[in-house]
C-alpha cells in the first residue's frame, strides 16, 4: 500500500472577514464560516481516500482573536480523524504562536504537535517496509526573522523523510518575513519532501526533492483571490511521489471587469455582466463566487451609473442572484461618457477644465489638507480593523488620497459633460 498524505496550511480558523463588516450581512456570514466548512472538507477528503496522515505546516489559527469555540471544534475534526485511524502533525505558524489558547488545548492521541526541537516522528511505512518520517519546528515566538533550517536534524537513513516548516521562503512582497530560507537549501538538507505554510498563494517549486507551498485552503477577501487548495500526496513503494491538487474552498473571490463600452441601455449593460458573471462562476472551483466588480469604459450611461449607485447594486445583486452561488462584494466605477458628444466649444472648456484640476489643484497644500482631514474624520468613526484595509501605515494613507483625488477629478467631468440631459441619458 503506498503512503498517502493531505498537506494543507494558514486555514486560520474563525479569521475576522474585516472586509465585509459593512456590507451584505449575509455574504458576511457565509463567508465567516468558510474556514471551519473547509476544514471540514479537508477532514472528509483525509478519510475518503485513506490518507495515513494529514500534515498542517502551520497557522490553524488567527492570532489573538482565537476563541475556545474555535479550540473546540478543531479538537472534534481532530476526534474524527482518530476515529478513521489518520494522524495528524502539525507546526505552529507565526499567528499560532499568538493564540492564547494554543499552549491549553489538549489534542486527540493522533495529533502530533511539533516543538521547537526538531525531532522526527515515524509516521508510517511503505508496503516494501521503509519508513516514514516526519520532520517539524513551531513557532515559539510571533517573529521568526532567522531561519530554522540549521534546527532540522539530518535526514532519517534508509527512509522517507518529510518536513514541515512554515516560512516566507525568500521573501514575498504581501507576506512578512518570517524563518527565511532559500528553495537551494531547502533541497540540500537533504528531504524527500518540503511541506511549506505562510504564503497563501499555491506553489511546486521543485519537484526532487518536492517544495510545496500548499497556499490558503479557503480565501478570507478580495487580496486573497482565486480558487483555492490543498494538497494530496501519495508515495508509492518506490518511493515515488504523485501530486493531486484538491479544490475544498466553499467561497472563491475574483475581481470581474465587465468592459460597457459604447452600451447605451441600461439593460443591455445588465446582460452584459450577466454574461461575464456566470463565466466567471462556472469558471471558479467553489460553491460561491464573489466578486469584486468593476465596470469600465465609455459610454452614455456613465452620468447615471455614478448617479444611481444604490439602484446599480440592488439590480446587481439581483444578476448575481439569479445566476446561484454568486454574490457582488462591491462595486466599483471606472467608466467615462465621451467629451466628443458636446460641442466642439463645450469639449474645449471640459477639456480645459480637467486641466486646471489636474495642474492647479489636486496639488495644492491646501486640497490635500481638506482631504486628509475629512479622512481623519472617516477614520475615526470605522473599526480598528476596517481603518487598516483603508490604509495600514502612512505610505497606505497617501496612496488612498491620491486615488480618491484622481477618481473625484475623473468623475466630475462626465457629469458636467452630461449637462441638462443627464436624467434620460
Amino acid at each position: 500500500m503506498p503512503f498517502r498524505f493531505v498537506h494543507t496550511a494558514d486555514l486560520h480558523l474563525d479569521s475576522p472577514i474585516a472586509s465585509l463588516a459593512l456590507r451584505n450581512a449575509e455574504l458576511a456570514e457565509l463567508v465567516r464560516g468558510a474556514t471551519r466548512r473547509t476544514l471540514e472538507r479537508i477532514v472528509d477528503l483525509a478519510i475518503s481516500e485513506e490518507a495515513d496522515a494529514l500534515v498542517v505546516a502551520g497557522d490553524l489559527y488567527d492570532g489573538a482573536q482565537t476563541s475556545m469555540s474555535t479550540a473546540l471544534f478543531l479538537v472534534a475534526q481532530m476526534r474524527r480523524l482518530q476515529a478513521a485511524g489518520i494522524r495528524v502533525f502539525i507546526i505552529r505558524g507565526n499567528h499560532d504562536a499568538q493564540s492564547q489558547i494554543t499552549r491549553e488545548l489538549t489534542f486527540p492521541d493522533n495529533v502530533h504537535v511539533f516543538d521547537g526541537r526538531g525531532r522526527p516522528v515515524k509516521a508510517g511505512m511503505l508496503a516494501n517496509g521503509r519508513e516514514v518520517h516526519m520532520h517539524g519546528i513551531s513557532f515559539g515566538q510571533p517573529h521568526a526573522p532567522a531561519s530554522l533550517l540549521p534546527s532540522y536534524r539530518a535526514p532519517v537513513a534508509d527512509a522517507i523523510n518529510i518536513g514541515l516548516m512554515h516560512t516566507s521562503l525568500a521573501g514575498s512582497a504581501r507576506h512578512d518575513n518570517y524563518a527565511p530560507a532559500s528553495i537551494a537549501d531547502l533541497a540540500a538538507h537533504g528531504f524527500d519532501y518540503w511541506a511549506l505554510g505562510h504564503i497563501h498563494q499555491r506553489a511546486v517549486h521543485m519537484e526532487r526533492p518536492f517544495v510545496v507551498m500548499p497556499g490558503i485552503p479557503q480565501g478570507r477577501d478580495i487580496n486573497e483571490a482565486g480558487s483555492k487548495s490543498v494538497t494530496l500526496v501519495t508515495i508509492d513503494e518506490e518511493g515515488t511521489f504523485s501530486l493531486d491538487e484538491r479544490f475544498l474552498a466553499i467561497a472563491a473571490f475574483e475581481r470581474v471587469t465587465v468592459d460597457i463600452a459604447g452600451i447605451e441601455e441600461w439593460q443591455a449593460m445588465l446582460r452584459a455582466v450577466r454574461q461575464q458573471l456566470a463565466q466567471a462562476k462556472h469558471d471558479v472551483h467553489a460553491d460561491h463566487l464573489v466578486c469584486r466588480l468593476t465596470l469600465a469604459g465609455t459610454t452614455p450611461l456613465a452620468w447615471r451609473l455614478q448617479r444611481d449607485q444604490d439602484l446599480l447594486a440592488a439590480e446587481l445583486q439581483a444578476v448575481a442572484d439569479g445566476i446561484g452561488g454568486c454574490w457582488i462584494e462591491s462595486v466599483e466605477l471606472a467608466v467615462g461618457r465621451a467629451i466628443e458628444e458636446r460641442s466642439g466649444e463645450d469639449v474645449g472648456a471640459l477639456a480645459e477644465l480637467g486641466a486646471i484640476i489636474e495642474r492647479d489643484i489636486l496639488p495644492t497644500h491646501a486640497y490635500r489638507t481638506e482631504l486628509r482631514e475629512t479622512l481623519t474624520g472617516l477614520m475615526a468613526q470605522l473599526p480598528r480593523e476596517v481603518r487598516d484595509l483603508l490604509g495600514a501605515d502612512e505610505e497606505g494613507e497617501e496612496a488612498l488620497l491620491a486615488l480618491v483625488s484622481a477618481r473625484g477629478a475623473a468623475e466630475i467631468l462626465p457629469k458636467l459633460a452630461s449637462g441638462g440631459d443627464g436624467e434620460t441619458a
